[in-house]
């Protein structure tokens, strides 16, 4: 097992997956790795990946076109390390961001997962003004606050291999990956915050995740199905156990 692993799912991220894998590799050891699941890039996005030549990256591509959720949990159920990042393709990665995370979990041994803040910049690298969570709120703990307004943001989630075990699988109607790692952490876990921001977030109206709410429906629909979602996991795991 390696100490780190960072995952990322990709798709037609050729303008930006470069300066991103540059931001992460500069920060890893040789034992580390990058999980990377391509979820079939009609661009260049895995010719730059493979012309790294680099042993640390382990990219895998979809036969057919899975969608961002279940690339992430494909990469992670690949992932080696016993801290695992969770990594967009388009955003910066700061320099100390590795070094910072693994100082909280050392710091805070019942640290299941760390997230931090992040500042918002454009598709030129700008920042917009407010960070992620000047914008969204002061981060909460407890799982029906995050039911009701997730605070968490998976491009700056990492956490210890230990807890995967509780998420994965993803249940098949999850409005996000990150929403449902967050809750079932503040069910089984403890999570760590980090106010400075760690990376740069890009939105530049391309992204695999989306800008948009959805309407007022559409989130009830989501909050009930991540309810019973909850539930039926905490009922599996009771009972395997």
């Amino acid at each position: 097992m390696c100490n780190i692993s960072v995952c990322i799912a990709t798709y037609n991220g050729d303008k930006w997956i470069q300066e991103q894998l540059d931001s992460i590799l500069m920060q890893l050891s040789p034992g580390d790795e990058v999980v990377i699941i391509d979820d079939g890039s009609k661009d260049q996005t895995r010719s730059i990946i493979s012309a790294y030549k680099d042993e640390r990256i382990k990219l895998f591509k979809n036969n057919a076109n899975i969608g961002v959720d279940r690339s992430f949990e494909k990469a992670i159920s690949h992932a080696n390390g016993e801290i695992i990042f969770l990594s967009d393709q388009d955003d910066i990665w700061y320099s100390r961001k590795v070094e910072r995370v693994i100082q909280e979990f050392k710091r805070n041994p019942l640290c299941t997962l760390v997230i931090s803040d992040a500042d918002i910049i454009d598709g030129k690298g700008r920042k917009t003004g407010e960070t992620y969570f000047q914008k969204r709120g002061d981060f909460t703990h407890g799982v029906f606050s995050n039911l009701i307004k997730s605070k968490f943001l998976g491009c700056t989630i990492a956490f210890r291999s230990s807890i995967q075990a509780k998420f994965l699988p993803f249940p098949s109607n999850i409005p996000g990956h990150d929403i449902w790692i967050g809750i079932i952490n503040e069910y089984y876990g403890h999570s760590c915050f980090i106010s400075t921001p760690l990376i740069g977030y890009r939105r530049h109206g391309k992204n695999l995740s989306p800008v948009k709410h959805k309407d007022l429906f559409q989130m009830v629909i989501w909050r009930w199905s991540l309810l019973k979602s909850l539930f039926c996991r905490i009922l599996f795991i009771y009972f395997r156990s």
